[in-house]
């Protein structure tokens, strides 16, 4: 499953780097091509001339590599990368990870860092059960990135307790077995609606929504991350989408999202709705700007079509329909009438009474409603760990 990853390691100065050169050997005898990024305490305890040979790579440490006037550019590793395993982390590695302090290369190229991250904690007990390292460990894990649990036993303080760093093949265990569960959507093709839609009053003004696409990129990044062909029929948003698996198809209005996913829905497996779709449009937009002076001004509106409701209807058997509602109010009941009437395999509810949930926010705050009444209620977590949560309980239809 490593075979031909990018696999970036992040090593910082614990004791524990010495197990860094059994983990890049094993990473590179299953096939994957690996970068040692080291910050400059890691070097007092592993030396660059012992991991680059083993890696095949110069090992990069600073910004510029002395007297070359080489720079090392922490975007396009961050760019590069399928992985990055930082394997020791020390908890003032992770305290910075946790609160944005770029001061080195490795939290640079953290903070850019499009892939995966994995962290394998290392350090004495009590600095592993401070609460400032709780916390920070709590933090990581809302961004989304996983932490590989250290091991108990005997440290280097002499002590007893949690604390030494995973095992190097415990570690590659957990990326391979990371790596399959990635494919678990391959050869599928996944339909996903993202951001608001803008229905035009005049050249200048519309009715729209606060929907950012933040939810819905997330998912498709996901999706794509687990092998699937994505695509993405997206409303009016700043996003970009990075993975190559993900095709774009810009709309602006709802006859435009209704037209296109029309359009691709027959030949998908999922189907997952994610857009803040207007449920009304101006009846008959001004062909100019429409001047603030004018009196007695009024505007008719016309429905729009339903997206979800539409496709629900012509959904074929082995197809899988997934929808989003955001309320305010009788959240579960709304949604779970939602679900019924459009026929959806499942519903993710979202309500704006959740601090750190709804529009615009980077954490959200889910649950998954199935029909016969059962309900999976999850945490606030960052918009790409719910993407996995959703992904993962998609498979479970699939």
């Amino acid at each position: 499953m490593l075979k031909g990853k990018k696999i970036v390691l992040g090593i910082t100065g614990s004791i524990a780097a010495y197990k860094s050169a059994y983990l890049v050997r094993l990473l590179v005898r299953k096939g994957a091509e690996v970068q040692v990024v080291m910050t400059p305490a890691a070097r007092e305890f592993i030396t660059p001339v012992t991991l680059s040979p083993l890696s095949g790579k110069a090992v990069i440490s600073e910004f510029f590599t002395a007297n070359s006037g080489l720079w090392h550019s922490h975007v396009d590793l961050g760019l590069w990368a399928d992985l990055m395993l930082i394997a020791p982390a020390t908890a003032s590695t992770i305290g910075k990870m946790a609160n944005g302090i770029a001061d080195n290369m490795l939290i640079t190229t953290y903070l850019s860092m499009k892939a995966p991250v994995f962290v394998a904690p290392a350090m004495d007990l009590d600095m592993y059960r401070h609460p400032s390292t709780t916390h920070n460990l709590e933090l990581l894990k809302r961004y989304g990135n996983h932490i590989i649990e250290p091991a108990s036993g005997e440290l280097a303080s002499g002590l007893e307790g949690k604390g030494r760093m995973e095992e190097p093949e415990q570690i590659v265990a957990q990326l391979e077995r990371f790596f399959s569960a990635q494919l678990d959507l391959k050869d599928k093709k996944v339909l996903i609606t993202a951001g608001p839609t803008y229905e035009k009053i005049d050249p200048v003004r519309f009715i729209g929504n606060y929907s950012s696409g933040k939810m819905a990129y997330a998912l498709a990044e996901a999706c794509a991350n687990r092998g699937a062909q994505v695509e993405l029929i997206s409303g009016p948003v700043s996003l970009q989408a990075h993975h190559p698996a993900i095709h774009r198809t810009d709309v602006e209005t709802a006859a435009e999202m209704y037209e296109a996913c029309m359009h691709y829905f027959s030949a998908v497996d999922v189907a997952i709705l994610c857009a803040a779709v207007a449920d009304f449009s101006p009846e008959n937009p001004r062909p100019s700007k429409i001047k603030s002076n004018i009196e007695g001004f009024g505007l008719s509106l016309k429905p729009t079509k339903d997206i979800a409701l539409n496709l629900g209807n012509v959904k074929k058997p082995g197809q899988v329909l997934v929808g989003f509602a955001l309320e305010t109010d009788n959240e579960i009941e709304n949604a779970r009438a939602k679900m019924e009437r459009k026929k959806l395999d499942f519903i993710v509810l979202n309500s704006l009474n959740d601090q750190g949930a709804g529009f615009k926010a980077d954490t959200n705050k889910i649950k998954i409603l199935e029909p016969g009444g059962k309900v999976l209620d999850f945490p606030l977590k960052s918009k790409q760990k719910v993407a996995e949560d959703i992904v993962n309980h998609l498979i479970t239809k699939l």
